[in-house]
């Protein structure tokens, strides 16, 4: 893919385009620099509950509407939360660009409310925070956010409290926007087979009258860790388990080749020697998956895996082994070699998806205010040496410093 364009609006918002030839469909988004680690204790899910409350109504539009625009000439419209995104996003036939960013412009900015839709919503929530309590492969990655990050932003469930949401009111979502919005921490991402002068002229002109506005808002880092061990009874027919702790901001010098490291070990590849070990040779899970995520000011690497109670204490031993080799052992020439390429392999391969790499695009300008082009991303990954590895492994992997989670 060529490179991407920008352009400035007046009122700070941002303008990012990739132009993609042969291809009828457009994916754009609306991402805004907040998240769920932007809410006070008293706010806990409020983020996500505004995410869904958009779809609702604003000031033209009613809820039907809203769901049917988009559905109605064949495209989607969605949207997800994060700890420190919302994004509002669609994907159309070209013909129907500038019907997708009036819409996204509307219920990012637009939206009213309505009590009816709010109590009807709010329900809709709570059996969404239901499920996942139902899931004790989901409920222990919420449930280790808290262990990881203690007291707090980063460390609370996105979905918030059963109490909490059972306790917004109309007037707390406009008051966690007007506290949290600021024009120059918003991206309008767009890829497509579009002219770029006419993507800003689209753009501007549904966003141009957005007045501009900063914040004050400081997000404060965590600094409480202390590693430790909790064993809860959840009578549930596997053990699961997380192990893990906080690790490198998206900033920081190390942040690529830890990531390597965590994808050796238990990335989505097949190969990863977790799944080698404890599925291929022991046949002790049935998925076990390694994660590094960054944040603006800290990280988290985490692993998560479930097995039959009474193998619990043996897969524990077997990832500690795994562990331990990463700290003793450097990786051969044709192993780090095989690593390199296949972190390169899958970091292509996911920029091949338009609608992903339209995501990735925002995110990236709002964090690094940049998008790494692959060749520079591969030039990174080809200067990872044995030796950083083996220190990061050393470091990162101290079993004084990673705490665990089990459920039985």
């Amino acid at each position: 893919m060529s490179e991407y364009q920008l352009y400035t609006l007046p009122n700070g918002i941002r303008i990012a385009h990739k132009n993609v030839p042969n291809t009828k469909i457009v994916h754009c988004g609306i991402m805004l620099d907040i998240g769920s680690r932007d809410e006070r204790p008293d706010q806990a899910g409020l983020a996500h509950f505004w995410e869904h409350m958009a779809f609702k109504g604003t000031q033209k539009r009613k809820a039907y509407h809203i769901i049917n625009s988009l559905e109605a000439v064949g495209g989607e419209l969605n949207a997800y939360t994060t700890k420190e995104k919302i994004c509002f996003y669609a994907s159309v036939l070209d013909s129907y660009f500038e019907k997708a960013v009036d819409l996204l412009t509307d219920i990012t900015f637009n939206s009213v409310f309505p009590e009816k839709q709010l109590e009807v919503e709010r329900g809709v929530i709570l059996e969404e925070m239901s499920m996942y309590l139902d899931s004790p492969e989901d409920a222990i990655q919420d449930e280790f956010d808290t262990v990881v990050f203690p007291n707090h932003s980063l460390g609370v469930n996105i979905l918030g409290t059963t109490e909490s949401v059972k306790g917004f009111k109309r007037e707390d979502f406009q008051k966690f926007i007007d506290e949290n919005l600021d024009t120059e921490k918003i991206i309008v991402s767009i890829v497509g087979n579009l002219d770029f002068k006419k993507v800003v002229r689209v753009v501007e002109k549904f966003l141009r009258d957005i007045p501009l506005k900063r914040t004050s808002r400081i997000r404060t880092s965590p600094i409480e860790y202390t590693a430790t061990k909790q064993i809860l009874e959840k009578n549930n027919n596997q053990a699961h388990v997380a192990i893990g702790r906080p690790s490198f901001a998206l900033n920081h010098p190390n942040r690529l080749p830890f990531f390597a490291l965590v994808n050796l070990l238990g990335g989505p590849g097949m190969n990863s020697r977790f799944n080698l070990s404890l599925r291929e040779k022991y046949g002790l899970v049935y998925q076990i998956e390694a994660g590094f995520t960054s944040y603006y000011d800290s990280g988290m690497f985490a692993v998560f895996f479930g097995t039959d109670p009474q193998n619990l204490n043996k897969t524990l031993k077997l990832v500690d082994k795994e562990l331990l080799n990463l700290k003793n052992k450097s990786l051969g020439f044709i192993q780090l070699k095989t690593l390199k390429e296949q972190l390169k392999g899958q970091l292509a391969m996911s920029e091949e998806s338009k609608q992903g790499f339209m995501l990735m695009m925002a995110k990236s300008l709002l964090d690094l205010d940049k998008v790494e082009p692959l060749s520079k991303i591969f030039s990174d990954i080809d200067n990872i040496t044995n030796a950083k590895l083996s220190d990061l492994a050393n470091e990162m992997f101290d079993a004084n410093h990673l705490s665990t989670l089990i459920y039985k």
